[in-house]
């Protein structure tokens, strides 16, 4: 499986990159029964607007720029790589997701937390 593609690299980019308004990145099968991975979807709404992506049978890889401040004179920038296993995801499927998932991290190279989540309140722009 090969996730190194031009376009799914430069989304990473783009989402890693301070003067891109892409903050966020979603990876997942092309159709239900391919075990190929492509690019999704891309955005500029964060958080919120990614969990609209995210679908109850599917399972899904995202990788999100999180700003957040320590004090009124400085901003921060974290970056997230989200596992989505959703909850009426076929167990076959999950069982690929532990391979899977290594490969989508050396991709997705850079990030501070992964959040696994099976469910969207699993995802909390306060904790991550």
């Amino acid at each position: 499986m090969s996730l190194s593609t031009p376009e799914i690299l430069t989304a990473y980019d783009a989402v890693r990159s301070d003067k891109s308004p892409i903050n966020w990145l979603l990876l997942g099968n092309a159709t239900p029964t391919s075990q190929q991975l492509t690019l999704k979807a891309t955005g500029e709404g964060g958080i919120p607007e990614l969990i609209g992506h995210l679908k109850p049978d599917e399972v899904a890889y995202a990788y999100v720029r999180v700003q957040y401040a320590n004090d009124a004179e400085s901003v921060r920038v974290k970056f997230a790589l989200i596992i989505w296993i959703g909850e009426q995801t076929r167990v076959m499927r999950k069982a690929r997701v532990s391979i899977e998932s290594g490969e989508v991290k050396k991709v997705l190279a850079h990030h501070s937390v992964t959040v696994d989540a099976g469910e969207v309140r699993d995802i909390d722009e306060e904790e991550i």
